[in-house]
């Protein structure tokens, strides 16, 4: 039927089915006589079984989802990987979507396929509006396939930075309809940043005629994301979305998804890939998702979500007592910020400190923001670089509860956060004893003078 199994198999039940579609490809063949370039030869045993010998790669030379005749097993586990995905997509909350393929590549260069396919649908194009995330992929993704982006700053309401709607409307207005290749917008995020406005994007996109594509990196594991893709393809324009395949079902980094609910316009971007592709991506989330099943799936999407819950509630706790407040951003369902005042105003270094001495304390993922860092990407001078704002009003550390998340990751996490912080106390009141007895000093050798 095409779609995940309910419940999970067994590894041995997987192998086997990965050696019937293997013994399907031509260079498996026992009399086989390969004359060309490309027939499957592996010098390695070890590089054959770590790839179940399923050598030939997916696609051909024209278009990356079109089957290969001497790669019969290859082509078959291609179909059913992108056909399960599509079932779990619709799981998680994007009911309507027609059509999906999986691409080797990560999440930019994949959005960057995203936007040279539209090129020929729009030659006169050379803007992309694109509501500013802190991301130096999806920006350089716009960057390599040769378009201008349009930075459209966030506006603050309460702690949260939002989508600017009038900004990007007026900006369309100031620069023609014809001249946008389409609008760029972003679901999941490091908090203080929220995800996009989708809905009404979708409703500026489908009124000015302009396509939308949107950055769903790690969007599929959370429901809220999903419904935010829905609602905007529902009541607007949404022509793609990608997402990766490592942060959402915990396979290695080098693959994504490519979505959208026009199967042409899905199609349009699969053949504009040159040449065949690997098979190791298709083939680790076909793997995964055949271990896990529906349930399985289901069940870590739930864990994630009481984990947020938990990590939310606790570091909340922890900031309380050392004078910081969690920053209130409740339309961010994966990331989480914690304000660092205290240690913005001991010193300027002492905020990247912190960072640090989480990394070598192993402590990994947890970022520290500082409000005063420029950085330049691609000749774009980015003001309050991390922070996606020129100016955010407190430097903050982040911390995420993504799929796969445990309970003893968030209290280890916690637990070695509260050492850390202890220290810079404990260090600033030394520091702070030492100046008392310093001016002391002082002002007993001015009265003796």
């Amino acid at each position: 039927k095409g779609k995940c199994p309910e419940d999970g198999w067994d590894e041995s039940t997987i192998e086997l089915f990965l050696h019937e579609l293997a013994i399907m490809d031509s260079n498996n063949f026992l009399g086989n006589c390969g004359v060309g370039e490309r027939e499957g030869r592996v010098v390695s045993g070890l590089v054959a079984r770590r790839h179940y010998r399923l050598i030939h790669g997916i696609g051909r030379s024209g278009d990356i989802s079109a089957v290969q005749p001497k790669a019969a097993g290859s082509s078959l586990l291609n179909k059913l990987t992108n056909s399960v995905v599509l079932d779990v997509i619709k799981l998680a909350g994007v009911r309507t979507v027609t059509s999906c393929f999986v691409v080797p590549m990560a999440t930019g260069m994949s959005l960057t396929l995203c936007f040279l396919t539209l090129r020929h649908k729009r030659p006169k194009a050379k803007y992309i509006i694109w509501p500013r995330i802190d991301q130096k992929s999806c920006f350089k993704s716009m960057i390599t396939a040769g378009f201008e982006p349009v930075v459209i700053e966030n506006v603050l309401e309460g702690d949260e930075l939002r989508t600017d709607l009038e900004a990007v409307e007026t900006k369309i207005k100031a620069l023609g309809a014809e001249n946008i290749l389409c609008v760029h917008s972003t679901t999941s995020c490091f908090a203080p940043r929220v995800p996009d406005r989708l809905e009404e994007l979708a409703v500026i996109c489908a009124n000015y005629d302009i396509p939308h594509i949107v950055n769903n990196a790690y969007g599929l594991q959370s429901s809220k994301c999903m419904h935010l893709i829905q609602q905007g393809a529902r009541v607007g324009r949404i022509d793609a979305f990608v997402q990766s395949l490592d942060k959402n079902f915990m396979v290695p980094v080098g693959g994504a998804i490519i979505a959208g609910f026009n199967e042409s316009f899905i199609q349009e971007i699969s053949k504009m890939y040159p040449g065949r592709a690997s098979a190791s991506p298709s083939l680790d989330v076909l793997i995964t998702l055949l271990s896990l099943g529906t349930s399985g799936y289901k069940k870590l999407l739930k864990e994630r979500k009481e984990m947020f819950s938990y990590l939310s509630c606790e570091l909340k706790k922890l900031a309380d007592n050392h004078n910081e407040r969690l920053l209130d951003t409740p339309h961010n369902p994966i990331s989480l910020a914690m304000s660092l005042k205290n240690l913005d105003e001991a010193s300027d270094a002492a905020v990247t400190q912190l960072g640090s001495m989480l990394f070598t304390r192993q402590v990994s993922g947890a970022r520290v923001v500082p409000c005063r860092s420029v950085q330049t990407v691609n000749n774009y001078t980015f003001k309050g670089f991390m922070s996606h704002a020129n100016d955010y009003p407190c430097a903050y550390l982040n911390a995420a509860s993504a799929i796969g998340i445990k309970k003893q990751d968030v209290d280890v996490f916690l637990k070695r956060l509260d050492k850390c912080l202890k220290t810079f106390r404990k260090e600033a009141k030394q520091e702070k004893h030492i100046n008392e007895i310093s001016d002391s000093n002082t002002a007993t050798e001015q009265l003796e003078d």
